[in-house]
């Protein structure tokens, strides 16, 4: 019975260490599946896993490369989530500024030159007063006075009207229209004197306004009517007895939102004393002026949209791509953390069963 015993009792030892030479030289082998997908993994996305347990393997306490590269993908993670919160900021201060550029436009002023202008209406109210002379002179040169006070030459087309005051519908008014200058490169000039012979006003002056184009004047089926508008649509000026006045004028154009063109007179006027020598009585009274083109730019006022809608379009795109692609790196991190958390514990239990 002993030596029976001890057979069975070496039999069993001998199968025990064959068993542990099996285990020993053929351990068990990784799914080839889970190998590719662990190169795939780790080529395609970097996944913020903090597994952080140092090496078993190593003698020394140290991070290992897996743990290293897991704190980066942290890193990267956050930098992505910060840079999502500014793309939605940028898509609503983008939207924001567009709305904002619509309701103001911003006035935009640019300048044509011209050689020639279209010859402007000058329409004065001299009451009393009678036209002596009308002339076109150029360069600047006026020559000096004969005979001032004394009827003289008429050069000018002109054209005398009466028409209802539009502001009271009742009041007769005369006008006196007088072609305006146009060849501004030679200076040309319209020089017009008048004469009143007595007035009961304690200040004497001739009112006047000045309106585009002659020629439309001329054209016009209703010239009342037509003085009327430009009464009520341009401002009215005066000049003074007793002085030059030199008026030199400029045109600005002004487009409004519906597309149509207003015209508008600016001038600068200097006044120059005339020393009358002539053996006149107290009551008698000469106006002397002349309008003259300032340069030859013609001033040209519109409001423009400064916001481009396919900017908007473009950076709008541009984010929206940017947040899918943050997205879709954050869905792929988050399969990637539970494949390989899932893959780890499945080695750690299977080495804790080789252990046991």
């Amino acid at each position: 019975m002993d030596a029976m015993r001890r057979q069975e009792i070496a039999a069993s030892y001998q199968e025990l260490n064959e068993d542990g030479e099996h285990v020993a030289e053929h351990p068990e082998p990784m799914e080839e599946g889970e190998e590719e997908d662990d190169n795939q993994d780790t080529s395609s996305a970097i996944l913020p896993v903090l597994d952080c347990e140092s090496d078993t393997n190593s003698p020394s306490v140290r991070f290992s490369k897996t743990c290293l590269k897991n704190v980066f993908s942290v890193i990267l993670l956050f930098i992505y989530l910060l840079l999502m919160a500014v793309a939605v900021f940028l898509v609503y201060q983008t939207i924001s500024d567009f709305r904002e550029k619509l309701k103001h436009p911003v006035m935009s002023v640019s300048y044509k030159e011209v050689t020639l202008y279209d010859a402007p209406g000058i329409a004065l109210y001299p009451g009393k007063a009678q036209l002596l002379s009308c002339k076109h002179h150029y360069y600047d040169n006026i020559p000096p006075l004969i005979n001032p006070g004394q009827p003289g030459e008429i050069e000018c087309t002109t054209q005398r009207i009466n028409y209802t005051d539009p502001f009271t519908n009742q009041t007769m008014k005369y006008a006196l229209i007088v072609q305006g200058p146009r060849d501004v490169k030679k200076r040309e000039l319209v020089f017009l004197q008048f004469h009143l012979n007595e007035t009961d006003q304690d200040f004497s002056a001739i009112n006047y306004l000045l309106f585009s184009s002659f020629q439309e004047f001329l054209n016009s089926p209703d010239k009342a009517e037509f003085m009327k508008d430009c009464e009520s649509s341009y401002s009215s000026w005066k000049f003074s007895g007793g002085f030059r006045t030199w008026v030199k004028m400029s045109l600005v154009k002004t487009k409004e939102e519906d597309g149509s063109e207003t015209v508008e007179f600016k001038q600068e006027t200097s006044v120059v004393n005339y020393i009358d020598q002539r053996h006149k009585p107290a009551s008698d009274q000469l106006f002397f002026v002349v309008f003259e083109w300032k340069d030859p730019f013609i001033q040209k006022v519109q409001d423009i949209v400064t916001a481009n809608p396919w900017n908007m379009i473009a950076l709008l795109c541009g984010i929206f791509l940017a947040l899918f692609k943050a997205a879709d790196f954050a869905k792929l991190s988050v399969k990637w953390m539970i494949k390989i958390r899932k893959r780890h514990l499945k080695r750690r239990s299977q080495a804790v069963n080789h252990i046991s």
